[in-house]
């Protein structure tokens, strides 16, 4: 009877406790709210790339990967909620879809020695490793975004913008005003007039603006939206007879979900993306036979391939090469967090390594460094097809401005680490 019960308790504990071999890469998702029909295919394309991994290869270096996944809602207050509930399972990195989560956690992540992983949001700065220690947003950042829409922009102009109008349609949050002081700067050196139009949250009415837009008639409107307003944006657009092509929004305004609504009125609206979209990649072979032929897929399937699943599988991808790269430098498979946060920042992920993984010509190749959290900068312009229902890239890369960026963030960063007493590092 001893011996049975011993078993038990055994039993019990194993349950309880989780293998700190394992290599946990918590999801602060959001299937539930006004920002669920982005937030699902994200989780999805997150969620189905480490189970690819598991399923195929074993996990990781021989280690089998776990993704808890806890439900935010895109509220700030229930994201660092979950970083509190999760971040004792062995937590090795987050990534939490959230502009404002990411705000609420750089200092959280910093003391508690645990890796930040923001492609394409949060804080820009953050992609300056001298004062961001633990923070990553690589391959690109918001004020990248911005300078990629304005090289585009000049590329069509014949490489002028003087005397036309640009107006920001964004979110009224950290996410939305991210872009605001680079146009400006851009607006300086560019010579074009510069107009702000916020919306607030959720974004589900926004006659005013539009009304705005009609009245003002800017020659160019750049959307920084996420969720339902972009699909209501989109519409609105169509509504006063803006020109689609004209219309260009930031990667999170650039989803399946945003221009199927309106129909044959989205044709033509563009926006940018810092990688490839669609099922054609050879990595969804092995995808449909580990997983969602499994019956394994964090879905219904319906999302594979889609622009924000991409994305999801795109920030799987990179942490889990990260944590690749841990294990290489620390000589253990079973890493931790700060061995994670070391891969992190030695990530060298090249054009060959990509084909390797069933993603040739995916994305652009990151050479990270102590100094350089960013990447590369760059995104590709995408026009949206509404009779095929595809998003068709339509231009190369366009790498940002570096002349006008690099200043803002130096300066940014700087007032971070004076403001919070951080030294420098990398010297």
């Amino acid at each position: 009877m001893k011996l049975r019960f011993a078993a038990l308790a055994a039993a019990a504990l194993a349950v309880a406790t989780p293998a700190m071999a394992e290599l946990v890469f918590p999801s602060l998702s959001y299937r539930t709210g006004p920002y669920a029909p982005n937030g699902i295919p994200y989780a999805d394309g997150f969620a189905d790339y480490m189970t690819l991994l598991n399923e195929r290869d074993g996990g990781v270096g021989g280690e089998k990967i776990t993704v808890p996944e806890c439900e935010t809602a895109y509220n700030t207050e229930k994201g660092v909620e979950c970083y509190e509930a999760t971040k004792g399972s062995g937590a090795l990195a987050y990534n939490p879809l959230s502009t404002g989560i990411t705000y609420q956690l750089i200092p959280k992540v910093t003391a508690d020695g645990i890796s930040l992983y923001t492609p394409g949001y949060g804080r820009t700065s953050a992609s300056n490793g001298t004062v961001f220690s633990n923070v990553f947003n690589y391959p690109a950042n918001y004020w990248d975004g911005a300078s990629v829409i304005v090289k585009h922009l000049l590329d069509i102009n014949g490489g002028s913008l003087e005397g036309k109008t640009l107006a920001l349609v964004y979110h009224n949050s950290a996410y939305g005003k991210e872009p605001i002081r680079t146009l400006q700067e851009l607006s300086k050196k560019h010579g074009f007039a510069f107009t702000e139009i916020p919306v607030d949250h959720p974004g589900q009415e926004q006659k005013s603006q539009w009304l705005q837009i009609r009245r003002d008639k800017p020659d160019f409107v750049l959307m920084w939206g996420w969720g339902v307003m972009n699909a209501v944006a989109i519409q609105e657009a169509v509504n006063i007879r803006f020109p689609m092509e004209n219309l260009i929004g930031v990667w999170w305004s650039g989803s399946e979900n945003d221009a199927i609504p309106a129909g044959d009125g989205a044709n033509g609206y563009k926006a940018i993306s810092f990688h490839g979209t669609g099922s054609a990649y050879p990595v969804y072979d092995d995808m449909k036979k580990y997983v969602i032929d499994a019956g394994k897929a964090a879905g219904d399937g319906s999302n594979v391939g889609t622009m924000l699943y991409s994305r999801g599988m795109y920030a799987a991808m990179v942490l889990t090469e990260a944590a690749r790269k841990a294990q290489e430098l620390s000589g253990v498979s079973a890493i931790n967090a700060a061995q994670m946060r070391d891969g992190m920042e030695a990530l060298d992920l090249t054009e060959a390594r990509l084909a390797e993984l069933g993603l040739p010509n995916f994305a652009q190749p990151i050479q990270a460094s102590c100094a350089d959290h960013g990447g590369p900068g760059s995104a590709v312009v995408f026009q949206w097809d509404a009779a095929t229902k595809d998003w068709n890239a339509i231009t190369d890369y366009i790498v940002s401005d570096a002349d006008v960026i690099d200043p803002l963030i130096v300066e940014d960063s700087a007032a971070f680490a004076a403001e919070n007493n951080i030294p420098a590092r990398c010297n």
